[in-house]
C-alpha cells in the first residue's frame, strides 16, 4: 500500500538544513570580521620590521569591512608612536565605517595609548579589560644626543646647509634653547589635532577632568569613568552577547609572502627580525615606548 509523505513545512525545512551546513554558511549565522593592530605606529614598515602604518593595515581593513556583516571588530594593541599614521589609520576605518554603513567596534587589549588610543576612537563603542591602559593623550618626542662622542674618538664632523635651520636639533651639536622652542610649537599644535578629535568623537561622554589632556594614562576600569572607554568586557563575550551565542569571529590575517612563510617555518621571530634590519636604536626606542606602560 502506497505511503503518503506530508511535505515538511518551510521553516522546520530550513532549520534543518542550517543545521548540516558550516557554521559560516547559515543562514542565520553573524560573522564578524576581526582584526588585530598591534605594535607601535610608524612611517613604512615591513616583513622584517611589523609596525602600524596606513601600508601595513589598509588591506586588512579593506577586507574586514568587504564582509556582509552589521560589524567590524578591532582589537588594539599599540603604545603609540607616528601622530600621522594613528591619523590616517583612524580616519580609513570611519570613511569604510560610513561607506559601508558598519559598526565599529574597538576592543583594547593591553593598551591603547597615544597614537593607540586615538586609533581606538574610529570606535563607535570602545570596550577595554579593566587592567588595559588607555589614554596618554599627549605628544612626545625622543631623540639621543651626543656633542661629546665624536671630539673624544678623533672624529669631526662636517655640515654644510643652505638654510640657518637645516641642523636643527642635530644630536652631535648642543642643545639649543631656540631649536627646544620651534620643537615644542610643533608639538602643541599636534596635541591640539589630537585633543580635538577625541573631543569629536567622545562629545558629552568625557568627564570634567583636568588631567584629562596632559598626557596621563589609566586603567581601563578608570578610562570609563573619564569617558574614554565605553564599557568593561572582552571581545569574544561582547560579541556574543550583542549577536547572539552563533556568531562567528573571523579573523582577518595579513597575507604573507613566501619569504615570510620560510622565516615562519624555521621560527624566526618577527622583533629579532625587526631589531636586525631597523638597528638596535630603533628597537631600543620601541622597547622604550612599551616600558612606559610598564609591558
Amino acid at each position: 500500500m502506497p505511503t503518503c509523505f506530508q511535505p515538511l513545512p518551510e521553516n522546520t525545512l530550513r532549520r534543518l538544513i542550517n543545521r548540516l551546513l558550516p557554521k559560516s554558511w547559515r543562514s542565520d549565522a553573524v560573522i564578524i570580521p576581526v582584526i588585530r593592530l598591534q605594535g607601535t605606529i610608524m612611517a613604512g614598515g615591513s616583513q622584517f620590521r611589523p609596525g602600524l602604518s596606513l601600508a601595513t593595515t589598509a588591506g586588512l581593513i579593506e577586507k574586514a569591512f568587504a564582509f556582509e556583516a552589521p560589524a567590524v571588530a578591532i582589537a588594539i594593541n599599540s603604545p603609540g608612536g607616528s601622530p600621522v599614521q594613528s591619523r590616517l589609520i583612524y580616519k580609513r576605518i570611519r570613511d569604510l565605517a560610513v561607506e559601508k554603513n558598519k559598526r565599529v567596534l574597538v576592543f583594547v587589549e593591553d593598551v591603547a595609548a597615544s597614537g593607540g588610543y586615538m586609533i581606538a576612537l574610529a570606535g563607535d563603542e570602545i570596550i577595554a579589560d579593566p587592567s588595559s591602559i588607555v589614554g596618554s593623550i599627549g605628544v612626545v618626542s625622543a631623540s639621543f644626543g651626543f656633542p661629546e662622542l665624536l671630539r673624544k674618538i678623533g672624529v669631526e664632523r662636517r655640515v654644510h646647509t643652505a638654510g640657518q635651520n637645516k641642523s636643527v636639533l642635530d644630536p652631535f651639536k648642543p642643545e639649543k634653547k631656540e631649536d627646544v622652542e620651534q620643537l615644542k610649537a610643533l608639538q602643541l599644535d599636534v596635541h591640539e589635532t589630537f585633543i580635538d578629535l577625541v573631543k569629536a568623537r567622545r562629545g558629552g561622554k568625557l568627564a570634567d577632568d583636568p588631567d584629562l589632556f596632559t598626557g596621563r594614562f589609566w586603567t581601563g576600569r578608570r578610562g570609563v569613568e573619564l569617558g574614554l572607554v565605553d564599557t568593561l568586557g572582552d571581545m569574544r563575550s561582547f560579541l556574543k552577547a550583542r549577536y547572539g551565542k552563533d556568531a562567528e569571529l573571523r579573523l582577518i590575517a595579513p597575507s604573507r609572502g613566501f619569504l615570510g612563510r620560510r622565516l615562519a617555518a624555521f621560527g624566526i621571530g618577527e622583533r629579532v627580525a625587526a631589531a636586525a634590519a631597523g638597528g638596535l636604536m630603533d628597537a631600543a626606542a620601541e622597547r622604550a615606548l612599551w616600558s612606559r606602560f610598564g609591558l
